[in-house]
């Protein structure tokens, strides 16, 4: 599709079981292209629930995985790009909900600095909703801030033509930190990020204990990603953009060498061993505790970070499919004419591609 015929911006909005929130992230982003022109992209990762139901009343684009196993939060920003026609990519969840006045200035800041790829803004978020969030808000995260960025996590305003010169938006593969990768990527081929002090979205948050956040992540392999995010970077050219600026693989690593020295303590004879590997084992329970002034916030980095070391290895050796494939996917809904008057109605399109809505990622660079 040529230039001129693209629409200004394509909000792609990836959701699995959002029922609660999908009307009101679909109905934000409608009101954020009042003063856009462009479309709207629910990418369905399969929901059980009633969330395509809800979204089948506006007029956007609906598609959904055709397999379960491709479920990942690398596939469902991926799935909306490769269905996408903007020259603009914002991308946001299901339970997000994008401000007004957020698209206008992030497209006038990136038309004003020709090597901007993406620009974000301020994701607000309740912070005492359990352990996640109160260390979401306190721990120091130069990314959060104006300015320039390693990463736009949560939900970022993207240059289409930067997305093309890398082959693909988000990978696949990854279970997580799929925004890092993709900045990894973007400042490898030598593009730059940016945050501007307006706000992007409002993000509802995951309610209820954190443990049970922890033991969703395991089962869902969020927690593979760590190790999925070095994999991806192997033989790459962001190889060591990654190394230096991400921090959970190094945890990984510490929290393996930690359960090494206690369990090799515990094997050698005498009570001096006993106590030293009990020393040991405390040491990062009172050093966390400390750092964050609360022992009930040091147990939970300490668990996090088991979490997160025992799905390494796993993560790591995960076979991988090409980031750049067509993902098999069908069209449940399309009403985007309505909108720009350009596409047709909504039809069921199984596997393959679709030759009415878009291309592979890998043609739209030809």
């Amino acid at each position: 599709m040529s230039t001129e015929t693209r629409p200004t911006v394509s909000i792609i909005i990836k959701a699995l079981n959002e029922e609660r929130h999908i009307a009101a992230a679909i109905e934000s982003a409608l009101g954020a292209l009042e003063e856009s022109d462009g479309e709207v992209i629910l990418a369905d990762g399969g929901s059980s629930d009633r969330t395509v139901e809800i979204a089948r009343r506006y007029p956007i684009l609906i598609v959904r995985l055709n397999r379960s196993e491709d479920r990942s939060c690398g596939s469902g920003a991926q799935l909306g790009f490769q269905y996408s026609r903007g020259r603009y990519l914002l991308l946001m969840d299901g339970d997000m909900q994008v401000h007004s006045g957020f698209l206008a200035a992030a497209i006038d800041t990136l038309s004003r600095n020709r090597n901007f790829a993406g620009v974000g803004g301020v994701l607000t978020e309740p912070s005492l909703v359990n352990e996640e969030y109160e260390q979401r808000r306190k721990r120091h995260n130069p990314a959060r801030h104006p300015g320039r960025v390693t990463r736009l996590d949560g939900s970022a305003l993207y240059r289409r033509t930067a997305i093309e010169s890398i082959g693909y938006l988000t990978d696949r593969n990854l279970h997580g930190f799929e925004e890092f990768d993709l900045g990894a990527r973007l400042h490898s081929a030598g593009w730059a990020l940016a945050k501007i002090d307006r706000p992007i979205a409002y993000h509802e948050p995951h309610t209820g204990s954190a443990y049970r956040l922890l033991l969703r992540r395991v089962r869902s392999r969020f927690s593979w990603a760590p190790g999925e995010l070095v994999r991806a970077a192997v033989g790459r050219r962001h190889f060591w953009f990654v190394l230096r600026n991400d921090r959970q693989w190094k945890i990984c690593l510490l929290v393996t060498g930690w359960w090494v020295t206690v369990l090799t303590m515990l094997a050698m004879p005498g009570w001096l061993s006993a106590f030293a590997a009990g020393g040991i084992f405390l040491f990062p329970f009172a050093g966390m505790s400390l750092r964050w002034r609360s022992v009930r916030l040091g147990l939970y980095s300490v668990a996090a970070w088991n979490a997160m070391a025992l799905c390494f290895l796993p993560g790591l050796l995960r076979p991988r499919r090409s980031p750049a494939s067509w993902i098999e996917s069908t069209v449940m809904w399309d009403r985007r004419h309505e909108r720009d008057g350009t596409a047709h109605q909504g039809c069921q399109i199984p596997g393959g591609k679709s030759n009415m809505h878009a291309r592979a990622p890998e043609e739209a660079k030809s």
